[in-house]
């Protein structure tokens, strides 16, 4: 019973969610408010997202040092990461889309999520994906240059680029990246924001993504692009960029869910956040505010 819940929801009967036709302008708008949603809690955003850049950086030491030629494809690899590695950012954007308190603490608020057992299996599954693509790009190395590593970093680089070999490494790992980085953006362009949203299940969440793709492919493809776009521009200034890139694309993909998803019927009820009169403090109420709770003060006359 746990596995059917995790896979198909624990709602199973219901129909699934309705997809709907977006365009070219409806990505700027998502954008847009991904960051208006950055800029209300820029804090918060950076403090999630900054493992993401330091993880790289650590992770290009640890490659020129001893794994050069997979320094590429572990980099392009992150983008394929992308979407679990924001999902604290979408739980950020559906609170403050519901008016409800936010901080930095609340983008934990996942584990708390309905779909939790599917969130899991999706994470599992692409870091699968993540693994086999470091497989492959291995592969594909050692079929054109040999079992033998790169002697250093700048013979590496002159193979790659003024040799044949070089030039059949850049078109077939691309290529096979382009595959790579197609089957997710199918598989999980709105598979998280849908978990956090609903009691749904892993299947049900895939099946919708690639619903959401089918149905606008150009947009997606457009949607793709400029998320290859801007991760890569973050990357450039040794990955520190991420650190906004990553919370902009992560507050904007929960945003775009919205715009292509149909709302749920029946959303689930959460507490508002609290008016600024009920949160105020005044001196004058120490130390009674402490034991007082979020009582208003009597009325004054």
């Amino acid at each position: 019973m746990t596995h059917l819940d995790t896979t198909v929801g624990s709602h199973a009967s219901q129909a699934l969610p309705i997809v709907r036709k977006i365009r070219i302008t409806d990505l700027k708008d998502a954008l847009a408010k991904g960051i208006e949603d950055f800029w209300a809690v820029p804090t918060h955003a950076i403090f999630l997202s900054i493992i993401y850049p330091v993880a790289a950086l650590v992770l290009a030491q640890l490659t020129l040092n001893n794994l050069v030629h997979l320094f590429f494809p572990l980099a392009a690899g992150f983008a394929l990461i992308g979407p679990v590695a924001a999902l604290g950012l979408y739980e950020l954007s559906r609170r403050r889309e519901l008016g409800l308190e936010l901080s930095w603490t609340h983008a934990f608020g996942v584990r708390q999520s309905a779909s939790i057992g599917g969130i899991l299996a999706l994470g599992v599954l692409l870091a699968v994906i993540f693994l086999v693509w470091v497989a492959v790009s291995e592969a594909i190395y050692i079929a054109i240059f040999g079992y033998a590593p790169p002697e250093s970093i700048p013979n590496f680089l002159r193979q790659v680029f003024t040799t044949p070999e070089g030039w059949t490494l850049i078109v077939v790992g691309n290529g096979v990246g382009f595959l790579f980085a197609a089957l997710v953006l199918m598989m999980y362009v709105v598979s998280f924001p849908l978990l956090l949203d609903r009691d749904v299940g892993a299947a049900v969440a895939i099946l919708t993504s690639v619903r959401v793709v089918l149905k606008n492919p150009v947009t997606m493809a457009m949607w793709g692009l400029i998320v290859a776009g801007l991760l890569l521009i973050g990357s450039l200034p040794l990955f520190i960029g991420l650190a906004v890139v990553m919370p902009v694309l992560g507050h904007s993909t929960w945003h775009l869910y919205r715009k292509v998803v149909e709302p749920n019927a029946n959303p689930r009820q959460e507490e508002p956040i609290a008016t600024s009169r009920q949160r105020r403090r005044y001196a004058a109420q120490f130390p009674a505010a402490l034991f007082a709770g979020e009582d208003e003060p009597s009325a004054r006359n």
